[in-house]
């Protein structure tokens, strides 16, 4: 199964370790170092041309990949979970 995480962009369920607030993760310079060490790496993708509000952690074959999204956390939660709170 897929997330849609906006701009028409999905990603696999399964490949995902957690989603987080953009503006929560980047308050300690811990968060702002990871985040930025991920962009150097070019681990970073923009899933979207808004301003982003989250982010998602994957696992791919290669390592770690941080993917933006426009999509606040508490929405792709929602589409994670679906109604139930169950994962769909």
């Amino acid at each position: 199964m897929y997330l849609h995480v906006g701009n028409g962009k999905s990603v696999r369920k399964d490949k995902i370790i957690g989603i987080f607030d953009l503006d929560t993760a980047t308050v300690t310079k811990a968060g702002k170092d990871f985040i930025g060490a991920m962009e150097k790496e070019g681990r970073l993708v923009y899933e979207d041309l808004d301003l982003p509000r989250s982010f998602l952690l994957t696992e791919e074959e290669d390592g770690y990949m941080i993917r933006l999204s426009r999509i606040s956390t508490s929405g792709l939660r929602v589409r994670l979970l679906g109604e139930d709170g169950e994962v769909n």
